[in-house]
């Protein structure tokens, strides 16, 4: 019997694959898309829709800046990506003359309230010291979008991660702000809605965003209205902050053991009560790509190793669904938004 190699190394060097013991907890890894109209993409969200199946998002265009960065979106129906759409872009007006004024799109967020159509923000603007809040909404998952509008002055929404819906039903969106000045202040803050995006309110900025630089937080779950935030820091270090009402007032900023390399993170509380945390664990570059694991948001363990080769593993997003797996898009080296599929209950913690 001869062997087609060549068929060998095509299935080998497939985009999706299901990986075994040596990645316990790992279910298979593969590319939302092979091939599309735009030649860089960046920041994925993903979210589970009423009806089930998945929505994810990213901006994509010819690279990251430039006017023609839209925001795209594929379901996953059946165990199948569909082709990338644009649902949004940053056209402005179009001139009588036919010239088009377009900014570059930025950071989409999705999120599925308990009650409402779900949720896709995102930016737009020249940069993330001018850019604006903008949402956009669909009553069937994902198929079709309304027309977006822009947020009110001051409030942008969830600045990279996830909103978290809170037991009263209010919105809590983490996010944050970067001035003009140079060096830039990163500073974090909390925008809160309770009609679904209708009317806002937000917090005070947390901390001075200088002696820590911090932004794009995530939230967990610590029990009762405790609640904890992490994220990105130019200091080196993933930072934390609590809260003991939820939201509404924070503690002091401080730095944790866990290291980051200025590049974004993102968490979830598990259903269980544990919580997962998707980063760098280096202090410089974008790769290695790491899921950690803690029962307390404060001792973390490592728990997964998404990418460890060279190459830009960045800008994660991860959530649970409701079937209890855990689903994580990211970067894969600017050019593919890759998907991962983790069995929380398969998960092997160990010392990091």
């Amino acid at each position: 019997m001869r062997f087609n190699w060549f068929l060998v190394f095509v299935l080998l060097s497939s985009s999706t694959r299901s990986v075994s013991a040596e990645s316990p907890g790992m279910l298979k890894s593969e590319f939302i898309y092979e091939s599309a109209p735009f030649p860089s993409c960046h920041a994925s969200t993903i979210v589970e829709p009423k009806g089930g199946g998945l929505v994810a998002a990213w901006f994509g265009g010819t690279y990251e800046k430039h006017p023609d960065v839209g925001i795209w979106v594929s379901r996953r129906e059946e165990g199948v990506w569909t082709v990338p759409v644009e649902v949004a872009n940053g056209i402005q007006y179009r001139k009588a003359d036919g010239a088009v004024l377009r900014h570059p799109t930025w950071n989409p967020v999705l999120f599925q309230p308990n009650n409402g159509p779900l949720m896709l923000f995102y930016k737009a603007g020249p940069d993330p010291q001018t850019w604006w809040g903008m949402l956009t909404t669909s009553t069937d998952g994902g198929k079709t979008w309304e027309q977006p509008r822009r947020l009110p002055e001051g409030i942008f929404g969830p600045i990279k991660n996830k909103p978290v819906q809170l037991a009263n039903g209010e919105i809590l969106c983490p996010t944050s702000n970067e001035t003009d000045e140079k060096p830039s202040k990163w500073a974090i803050y909390f925008e809160r809605t309770r009609d679904l995006g209708r009317t806002w309110e937000r917090t005070d900025l947390l901390h001075d965003g200088v002696a820590i630089q911090a932004i794009q937080p995530s939230v967990l779950f610590l029990g009762g209205d405790k609640l904890m935030a992490l994220g990105r820091t130019r200091q080196g270090k993933v930072f934390k902050i609590t809260s003991d009402n939820a939201g509404s007032t924070w503690g002091a900023i401080s730095l944790t053991e866990l290291p980051n390399p200025s590049s974004g993170t993102d968490a979830v509380t598990l259903k269980d009560g544990r919580h997962l945390l998707i980063y760098n664990h280096t202090a410089k570059g974008r790769s290695p790509l790491n899921l950690a694991i803690s029962k307390d948001g404060n001792s973390w363990q490592a728990a997964l190793d998404l990418e460890t080769d060279p190459g830009e593993y960045s800008y994660p997003a991860i959530v649970q669904t409701s079937d209890g797996l855990v689903h994580i898009t990211y970067t894969w080296k600017r050019q593919r938004i890759k998907h991962a599929i983790v069995d929380p209950a398969k998960l092997t913690p160990r010392p990091i």
